[in-house]
């Protein structure tokens, strides 16, 4: 009789990485950004403008890993909202700039350090330089699967 293949998840790195992405996630979408009406693309996408100043909605795309129809209608629900706007580039028509308004800066502003504050209670325990081996190999795991799209 030949071996069963067996999976165990609690020792399965993306199994592992998902729970506690799905944890941090529900936990800062109910507690924070549920109450605000944010979702947490929405959030993806203002902490990216905040961090990186206006930018094309394509470069969006890339810095959320949000796909470009969704990034469009994230972006028409900010605009909507009064947090972003949205113009068309100048130096390429067909290109649409995004940026923070004020009301959405202010927004921001107040959502780091809770977010802040979630990343340190989840990585609890662990030293500065454990955590920065944990975000060195999660960029570099990210980059070998991106790397192939």
């Amino acid at each position: 009789m030949a071996a069963r293949t067996r999976l165990e998840l609690d020792d399965y790195l993306p199994y592992l990485i998902n729970r506690v992405g799905t944890a941090i996630a529900a936990t800062y979408t109910e507690n924070t950004l549920a109450p605000l009406n944010l979702t947490l693309a929405m959030w993806r996408v203002l902490a990216a403008l905040s961090n990186n100043g206006e930018q094309r909605q394509i470069d969006l795309v890339d810095m959320t890993s949000i796909d470009a129809s969704t990034m469009s209608r994230l972006v028409t629900r900010l605009v909507r909202a009064g947090l972003v706007t949205r113009a068309r580039s100048k130096t390429s028509s067909r290109e649409v700039v995004v940026a923070l308004s004020a009301k959405g800066r202010a927004q921001v502003e107040s959502l780091i350090p809770i977010a802040k504050g979630l990343e340190r209670t989840a990585s609890g325990g662990l030293s500065p330089k454990e955590q920065e081996i944990v975000k060195r190999a999660l960029r570099r795991m990210y980059d070998n699967l991106a790397g192939g799209r």
